[in-house]
C-alpha cells in the first residue's frame, strides 16, 4: 500500500494541472465561482503535496534505519576481521620469535594446542 500512494499522489498531482486548465477553458459567468474554483484547486494541489511529502518522509525514515542495520553488521565483519587479524599476527610474531631464539619446532597454533589428547578407546585398532 505505501509503495502505490507515492504514485497515486504524483498521478493525482499530475492531473491537477489539467482539471484546472479544462476549468479555465470554460470562463465561468460569477466571478466568485472562479474565485472558488481556484481556491479548491488550490487545496488540492497543496493537499496532494503534502501526502507526497508525508510518502517521501516515511520512505527516508525506512531507508535510514536500514542503513543503520547494515552499518552494524559492517561494524560487527569488520571487528571480527580486526580480531583475525590480530590474531594471525600474534601467532606469526611467536613464530618468528621461536625462530629467532633458535627453536626447530615453532609453537603450535593455539587451537591444536588446546585439544586433549585422542583416547585410545577412540581410536580405531591396527
Amino acid at each position: 500500500m505505501n509503495r502505490h500512494l507515492p504514485l497515486a499522489a504524483v498521478i493525482i498531482l499530475a492531473l491537477s494541472p489539467a482539471w484546472a486548465l479544462r476549468a479555465a477553458d470554460e470562463p465561468p459567468a460569477d466571478p466568485t465561482l472562479a474565485h472558488d474554483q481556484a481556491k479548491v484547486v488550490s487545496d488540492a494541489v497543496k493537499h496532494d503535496a503534502k501526502v507526497v511529502a508525508d510518502a517521501a518522509k516515511e520512505g527516508a525514515k525506512q531507508v535510514a534505519v536500514a542503513a543503520k542495520e547494515v552499518a552494524h553488521e559492517v561494524a560487527a565483519a569488520t571487528k571480527e576481521g580486526a580480531q583475525e587479524v590480530a590474531s594471525t599476527a600474534k601467532r606469526g610474531a611467536e613464530r618468528t620469535k621461536a625462530a629467532v631464539n633458535g627453536d626447530k619446532t615453532p609453537n603450535q597454533p593455539e587451537e591444536t594446542a588446546k585439544k586433549p589428547p585422542a583416547s585410545p578407546e577412540k581410536t580405531p585398532a591396527p
